[in-house]
């Protein structure tokens, strides 16, 4: 049986940190997107992933894969912003069992009008909040924590 290794004083001010940072960010981030633009933070990131895409769609596997969540997650989430007419579901022609997400002109232009108001807030409550060496540092840690959990070498995340 091996010996549990607690987190020392460093290793906990760095973990909590984490924890209540991304949570505290993420909230204040949501309360603004809602506030001026009436999309949740769930919404915005959504609409943004598709945006990103050739044609503004993607599969429901491939935006999954993006957003890091279940297809099931997804589907329930597409089923809420379809309602709302941001999104809807296309067959993909070459393969009628897979579906895809598309953003629609509505979709588009409330994202469109959402934009600045979310990157306002992203700066407001993180990135100004830093300096460039720490950003550029947080930036790297990011990238080395993500590559680890997707099992790819940090330096593939950026050229």
């Amino acid at each position: 049986m091996t010996q549990t290794r607690w987190l020392d004083d460093v290793e906990m001010r760095a973990w909590l940190g984490f924890v209540f940072t991304r949570d505290l960010i993420a909230a204040a981030v949501g309360r603004d997107s809602l506030r001026a633009s009436n999309l949740t933070y769930v919404e915005y990131t959504v609409l943004a992933r598709l945006a990103d895409a050739p044609d503004h769609r993607r599969s429901f596997a491939e935006l999954a894969a993006v957003l890091e969540w279940s297809q099931s997650r997804l589907s329930h989430q597409i089923t809420r912003m379809e309602k709302r007419g941001l999104v809807a579901r296309e067959s993909i022609p070459d393969d009628a069992r897979r579906t895809a997400a598309v953003l629609t002109d509505k979709g588009v232009q409330v994202l469109d009008s959402a934009a600045p108001a979310h990157v306002d807030s992203v700066r407001r409550h993180m990135v100004d909040v830093l300096d460039r060496g720490q950003l550029t540092a947080l930036a790297d840690i990011y990238d080395t924590l993500l590559a680890h959990h997707r099992g790819t070498d940090a330096r593939e995340q950026h050229g």
